[in-house]
């Protein structure tokens, strides 16, 4: 997408999917236009496809498509992708099977752990080798290369990987050119990842190679059915990316639109004051937390379905407990939530559409956090009175009343959600204190203000349409493209400084080439230079910028462990340029200030035992200059907010509410 200033960009659709409601956001005339309806989990681009026919009432192609996918990551979690065979090295053909030997349940007897994406079957080693330093070992064997051609036939996507291609690529790119006259799809290890660790690259190259024809065939309708001049997707990495190389290296949504989440919510907390924050995202399947001490944190250690994934994400953990999530009794009679979500279909019993599982959506609904026309400005009518004989079954077998059995439900999926929270803050050495919640999706604003002050975090902040924050955080992403190499070389040789800046330029050189070819404008283009270092003999590496990177990874070090080797030289393992161009610019407008009391309603919840009336207030009529206290309810057309007792809120300029305790 061209870095058009606001004014020449006529209409843009920011798209996020989601496995309960799929989001939409129009910016046409400096202006925002939402909407929201159900996802479509069987083929997520009729949702797609259904929402932008809604927001054109004709047929134009006169706009850009910004989408959150979610196909890939479908694809590896149900695990429906293609059938991969994968090309390597001889001997090597199980390092996808053997991986690092981790053990995630470390004190079962029997561990348990999924099967490789690729049968052992579809994995063939052939002869050739190269050295660490890219020299050739052993030649490549015509014959081989021959059999290849009967051998992949029925492939459906091909994987090829081989020892040290990220030195020299010269045996992966002469197999994929004896190959690719078969049709079939093909990701090569040396052009998506070319970095050292061979498991990892190569887990990465299959994974890529798996989700491949499903993106591929997904984005061909986008592109042909949905007349948008121009598709881009966002990025796992917090940028987004055309939909040429969504479709080549698809690996790189597997975070899509929870990296857009975090990319809105640190958006919309700066303008209000506040960059340390902890990104809370609470939709119907599940929550995605995120810290961001100024900026997106990122890593390389990401894992899907148990497959590693050592592209840069934005480190963004995931626990199963969401709107949607599932309340039932275990077998010793405990009371359990999550990870089962009732989805879509048939989504909560409140929904009205046959569900049978009370979820934490019908327990807010039943305790009158969520009153039933708070769905979407009322468009849509919640059935209370359907949630009472499942709600009993499950307080009949805890021995409690139904308000009690519904609190329970809440207060579970709260502690889920405290836990990953702290995963993300306290287990990495940050205080909370030091830190905002930023609470958005569907129900981030029915859990923000408990979350926030059993976690100590300094507030809670809620920002404009939270429930559509994800797509919000597409729409403003920068365009970014990333490049790496693995070098490994010491700060202590002689012209290492240089080496280091010559292949910087030789990088950059090919992604800026790339983007202007897109239509960016190259004049805007920013660039950031960034070394992974470690010490000799240490097995991971510390992310430090490329100026002065070895005296900055002896202070970062020492920030993270506790102390530096300041005499002892840093290995620079891999360089990484990122690129990027401004996304969209478009005015927000701020708000005026008034110290009259805004206009309210009333609701009934249940609260310290007893039903009580509250008031209730239409987010639209809050404005800067006007301070409430809870209990009450905020309603507005995305999400709704609790306000519990004791808890106080405040409006900046921007919309934000601010929510802190008494």
């Amino acid at each position: 997408m061209s870095t058009e200033k606001k004014g020449k960009i006529s209409r843009i659709i920011s798209v996020d999917t989601g496995g309960t409601f799929t989001d939409f956001l129009l910016f046409q005339n400096n202006q925002l236009r939402t909407l929201k309806i159900p996802s479509t989990p069987g083929d997520p681009a009729e949702a797609v496809l259904q929402g932008i026919n809604s927001l054109f009432t004709k047929t134009t192609n006169d706009y850009s498509l910004l989408h959150g996918s979610t196909v890939s990551t479908n694809t590896m979690l149900e695990r429906t992708g293609a059938r991969v065979k994968l090309i390597t090295n001889s001997g090597f053909e199980d390092i996808i099977e053997i991986g690092r030997q981790n053990r995630p349940q470390l004190y079962e007897l029997v561990g348990h752990r999924l099967p490789p994406i690729v049968a052992r079957s579809d994995r063939k080693g052939i002869r050739g080798r190269m050295g660490p330093t890219g020299e050739v070992i052993q030649h490549l064997n015509s014959d081989e290369i021959k059999e290849l051609l009967d051998y992949l036939k029925d492939a459906e996507s091909i994987a090829i990987v081989f020892l040290h291609s990220y030195a020299n690529p010269e045996h992966e790119d002469k197999i994929e050119g004896s190959v690719s006259s078969l049709g079939i799809s093909i990701s090569t290890s040396s052009k998506l990842l070319p970095e050292y660790r061979e498991y990892e690259r190569t887990s990465t190259t299959v994974t890529n190679a798996y989700v491949a024809p499903k993106m591929a065939k997904y984005l061909a309708r986008l592109e042909s059915e949905s007349g948008a001049q121009r598709i881009n997707l966002m990025g796992s990495n917090g940028g987004s990316l055309p939909i040429r190389r969504g479709t080549l290296e698809p690996v790189h949504t597997l975070l899509s639109g929870p990296a857009g989440g975090v990319v809105g919510a640190l958006a919309w907390s700066k303008r209000g004051g506040d960059d340390h924050i902890i990104s809370f995202d609470m939709g119907g399947t599940s929550t995605d937390v995120s810290l961001c001490p100024g900026i997106p944190t990122h890593t390389t250690e990401f894992e899907i379905a148990g497959q590693a994934v050592a592209i840069p994400v934005i480190d963004i953990h995931t626990v199963g407990s969401g709107g949607g999530s599932l309340a039932r009794i275990d077998p010793g009679g405990a009371l359990r939530v999550g990870p089962q979500s009732a989805g879509a279909d048939p989504g909560p019993i409140c929904y009205g559409k046959g569900g049978k599982g009370v979820t934490v959506t019908d327990a807010h609904v039943w305790l009158g956090h969520l009153p039933v026309d708070g769905l979407l400005d009322g468009s849509t009518s919640l059935e209370r009175a359907s949630i009472e004989p499942h709600l009993q079954q499950i307080a009949n077998s805890l021995g409690c009343g139904l308000e009690e059995a519904a609190d329970g439900i809440l207060k579970i999926a709260d502690s889920t959600m405290e836990r990953a929270l702290r995963v993300i803050s306290v287990e990495k050495g940050y205080d909370p204190a030091e830190f905002s919640l930023v609470a958005f999706g569907g129900a981030g604003g029915l859990h923000a203000a408990s979350l926030s002050e059993k976690l100590g975090t300094a507030k809670a902040i809620i920002p404009p349409l939270p429930g559509l924050l994800s797509a919000y955080g597409i729409l403003s992403a920068d365009i970014t493209r990333e490049t790496s190499r693995t070098v490994l070389t010491s700060s202590d040789r002689v012209g290492a400084q240089e080496d280091m800046e010559a292949i910087f330029l030789e990088l950059e050189e090919t992604i800026i080439n790339e983007m202007v070819s897109e239509g960016i404008d190259k004049e805007g283009l920013i660039l950031k230079r960034w070394v992974e270092a470690r010490y000799e003999g240490q097995s991971f590496e510390l992310r430090v910028p490329a100026e002065s990177w070895d005296s900055c990874f002896h202070a970062l070090h020492e920030e993270r462990y506790g102390y530096q080797h300041s005499n002892r030289p840093v290995i620079a393992v891999t360089l990484r340029s990122v690129v990027s161009a401004p996304g969209p610019e478009f005015e927000t407008k701020q708000l005026e200030s008034s110290d009259t009391p805004p206009k309210s309603s009333s609701t009934v919840v249940f609260l310290d035992g007893q039903w009580r009336e509250v008031k209730r207030f239409q987010r639209t009529d809050l404005y800067p200059g006007y301070d409430l206290l809870g209990p009450l309810v905020i309603t507005e057309y995305s999400s709704t907010t609790w306000i519990p007792p004791r808890c106080s809120v405040k409006v900046d300029r921007w919309g934000n509410l601010h929510l802190t305790r008494d």
